[in-house]
């Protein structure tokens, strides 16, 4: 017997001044700094928190976290097109209690970001554990 994966959809658009709206929800409107690819980097760097959350919730764990993600776009030499060749991931977390095996949590959480596993290129990421958590 074959068990189905579970399937997430997401829908979002863009109406004609650029504001979005995800599953024809709230608008967003975006400076007009924040590029696709600036919201490529934050789609990641939520994700990765996101992620996170959900494996330290299931240890019992809570934390606040941030993060900042940067990336570097040129021509890729494997086939001449321009993409995402380098992206770094910050995070900067506190978890209370202090887990049993934080390498482990954060393995899980970096493997676990379905916007860095979608990525052509892998993430680098840079945890910082400070506070309460950090021990």
């Amino acid at each position: 017997m074959t068990v189905q994966a579970k399937r997430f959809e997401y829908a979002v658009g863009i109406d004609r001044a650029g504001r979005m709206s995800a599953e024809g929800g709230a608008l967003l409107e975006p400076a007009r700094a924040w590029t696709a690819d600036h919201l490529l980097l934050a789609a990641l760097a939520r994700c990765s928190i996101e992620s996170l959350r959900y494996h330290a919730g299931n240890a019992g764990i809570d934390l606040v976290a941030a993060a900042t993600a940067e990336g570097a776009v040129t021509r890729r030499e494997s086939d001449g097109r321009y993409a995402f060749v380098e992206i770094r991931c910050s995070i900067e977390v506190e978890l209370e209690p202090e887990p049993d095996d934080l390498a482990a949590l954060l393995a899980r959480a970096e493997r676990d970001c379905f916007v860095g596993a979608s990525l052509t290129v892998k993430p680098e990421y840079r945890w910082r554990v400070v506070g309460a958590g950090a021990g």
